[in-house]
């Protein structure tokens, strides 16, 4: 890439990514707003939405065109939903962006948005997002406003708790109740299992993702489950990650036990086995003192994260 390509690029983007490479320069600043250059939270924001509408396909005992639909919605709406709540995040953390080495590259801090021009920004994403979600039966609806609240609240967790990423897990898996309900109509406790073992992953991962600012977070005063944890972080996500597998196993299993056949039960099963095993193995490689490894293994919960969904769509195929 050339110095135009990279100018304004955030700390913490892949290099080469899709938008300083290929963007138009003067939509840069916007999809830098919306993380569209760091794609790992779509990802985590988009797979518990599979979880759930893959766990419901298998309980009605087909994946249907109405559950491509779901499917493609959640993908689009997760792009644009993680978009905006990035945008709210960064108008509301601006100052506390521009005091940590990590984040004072962002958009707002760095001058290349305005705080008006980010709140259209994310207003625009928001209506396009809201457009999808009618498409959905009323339920699934009514549950996609709720979780506004949420979105609203999360970015103010860390100013008085020091379980900030509990917030964050109530709304980054929210996509498992939503998308069961669009699929089956009604909300029943299968999907609220498994958007338990969401909330549990999400602390496994955002906890391992939190040490990489944990020096800088104590100097301005902000919070996070990886300063609480502190040299007792691998027996806490040691906790979380058994609670991650036995929340989505007991959900899958209420889902499943009257309607699938054993084998497509044991088989998705399996995707929760080999999804333990992929966080034991980020556990085991974990240096909570190397930020760099830090990054690598948050990043590799998208990975982690579609094992299950594999497993899903095979049982789905038998």
């Amino acid at each position: 890439m050339t110095e135009a390509d990279t100018q304004g690029q955030v700390a913490d983007a892949v290099r080469g990514n899709w938008v300083d490479r290929w963007a138009p320069p003067a939509t840069r600043p916007y999809l830098r707003l919306s993380r569209a250059d760091r794609p790992i939270g779509t990802w985590l924001l988009l797979i518990p939405c599979w979880w759930g509408l893959g766990a419901a396909a298998l309980s009605q005992g087909a994946f249907t065109l109405h559950h491509a639909w779901i499917a493609l919605g959640c993908a689009i709406g997760a792009w644009l939903m993680r978009g905006a709540g990035c945008t709210w995040n960064d108008i509301t953390d601006r100052n506390f962006d521009g005091a940590v080495e990590r984040t004072r590259s962002r958009p707002i801090p760095s001058g290349q948005v305005t705080v008006k021009g980010a709140i259209a920004w994310m207003v625009a994403q928001s209506l396009i997002a809201f457009c999808i979600l009618l498409t959905f039966n009323l339920n699934a609806i009514l549950l996609g406003i709720a979780s506004l609240a949420i979105v609203c609240i999360y970015p103010f967790a860390k100013r008085f708790t020091w379980w900030p990423q509990v917030f964050l897990g109530l709304a980054f898996n929210w996509g498992a109740l939503l998308a069961w309900t669009a699929a089956a109509g009604t909300l029943t406790w299968p999907p609220v299992l498994i958007y338990a073992a969401g909330i549990s992953w999400t602390l496994f991962y955002d906890t391992i993702y939190a040490h990489q600012d944990k020096e800088d977070d104590a100097l301005i005063g902000v919070k996070s489950t990886a300063r609480l944890f502190g040299e007792n972080t691998a027996r806490w996500l040691r906790y979380f990650l058994i609670a991650t597998v036995t929340f989505f196993a007991a959900g899958l299993i209420a889902a499943l036990i009257a309607t699938a056949n054993p084998l497509q039960l044991t088989l998705a099963l399996c995707g929760v086995w080999a999804f333990g095993w992929h966080l034991a193995w980020q556990l085991r490689g974990l240096d909570i003192d190397d930020p760099e490894r830090c990054l690598t293994l948050f990043r590799s919960n998208r990975n982690a994260g579609l094992i299950p969904v594999g497993f899903l769509a095979a049982a789905l195929i038998l």
